[in-house]
């Protein structure tokens, strides 16, 4: 049976649109048929991470919701431009990075009901095992429809008393919609902290399991985006803890 997965963050830099990318492709290596969903209208970016340029995307997520196309047009196969021989498939549905769209979706809005009923004619259309939704940071009401809708939630928290707030904010509103596997996942983590006592506080905080905890890496920093990490570094512990994420998540 096809899963909803979003990934989200109460605060933006926190690493969900890396985390997404990855998530979706290492499901993808499994053999699976993966959709990624770029809600984040107001600032997209996740199309970057599998090489995607505004020219490659004539039509959007944007262009759906406004009743010009079909969902399934949004969908584009970028499974070969991963840099790596997959089993599965990952179509990205992305949002668009022109200006002048960004601004006509944030003066015009949208139904959020139209969201809901492209969500399921993808899983439909494209015969997909998984949809990973990239959210927008904070509690919009796109994002409060996409965790509803959701079999999964990771929420992505760096080791920040900011972070730690607004996470407390989402999981309590999580828990409210009655999201049915709600998982925590802590990135950058210094490499000088105890990740024992780092899971341990978070854990007892929220009363919530951490799925992953994602070391702060000079490799990732180094890619800055320009492909996706498990691919490029398979035998990397940040590998290894994205591997465990995407299997509790669909678990």
């Amino acid at each position: 049976m096809s899963k909803i997965i979003s990934v989200h963050s109460f605060r933006g830099g926190t690493g969900k649109s890396n985390t997404t990318a990855n998530v979706a492709t290492i499901l993808a290596a499994q053999g699976q048929r993966v959709g990624v969903v770029d809600t984040d209208i107001q600032s997209p970016g996740i199309h970057v991470l599998f090489g995607m340029e505004e020219d490659d995307m004539p039509f959007s997520l944007n262009h759906y919701l406004r009743g010009e196309c079909e969902i399934a047009d949004t969908a584009y196969d970028v499974t070969g431009r991963l840099g790596a021989s997959v089993d599965g498939h990952v179509f990205l549905i992305p949002s668009s990075i022109k200006g002048g769209e960004i601004m006509r979706v944030l003066k015009e809005s949208y139904d959020v009901g139209v969201l809901n009923d492209g969500f399921n004619s993808l899983l439909s259309d494209l015969d997909l095992d998984a949809l990973v939704i990239d959210t927008h940071p904070g509690m919009g009401e796109e994002t409060l429809l996409s965790i509803a809708m959701s079999d999964a939630l990771a929420i992505i928290l760096r080791p920040d008393q900011q972070d730690y707030q607004g996470t407390g904010v989402t999981v309590e509103v999580a828990r409210r919609l009655d999201v049915a596997r709600l998982l925590l996942v802590i990135n950058k983590v210094p490499m000088s902290f105890d990740t024992n006592e780092v899971r341990a506080k978070v854990e007892q905080t929220y009363d919530c399991e951490v799925a992953a905890i994602l070391p702060h890496s000079d490799e990732m920093m180094t890619l800055a985006s320009s492909g996706i990490f498990a691919l490029r570094y398979p035998d990397h512990p940040v590998t290894a803890q994205l591997r465990r994420l995407a299997q509790r998540l669909t678990a």
